[in-house]
């Protein structure tokens, strides 16, 4: 298993960490069921890899994360073949 750099727990015990986290998120409503999807989330760059946005898009939950370094050389290094950057929004990351 592969372990995130400077971390004790490897980087595929992350993602599932982070979706049994966000599964157990709830919003309350006024009236009624809370809901389980927030609108939006924000996480650093920790939680930048392809397998948590991924989940995040799927669920339709719009994200701010920003971009590891290493993630945008590798994008850049492949061109045209490296795929569009993910949006970052540096207002709402504040």
């Amino acid at each position: 298993m592969r372990q995130a750099k400077g971390s004790a727990v490897p980087a595929a015990a992350s993602s599932r960490r982070f979706q049994t986290v966000l599964d157990k998120i709830r919003v309350p409503r006024p009236v009624g069921w809370s809901r389980i999807k927030p609108d939006s989330i924000a996480a650093d760059k920790a939680y930048s890899n392809g397998q948590i946005r991924r989940y995040v898009r799927q669920r339709g939950i719009r994200h701010t994360i920003p971009e590891k370094a290493d993630s945008r050389a590798a994008r850049l290094r492949k061109g045209s073949r490296g795929g569009r950057p993910p949006g970052f929004d540096p207002q709402c990351y504040a």
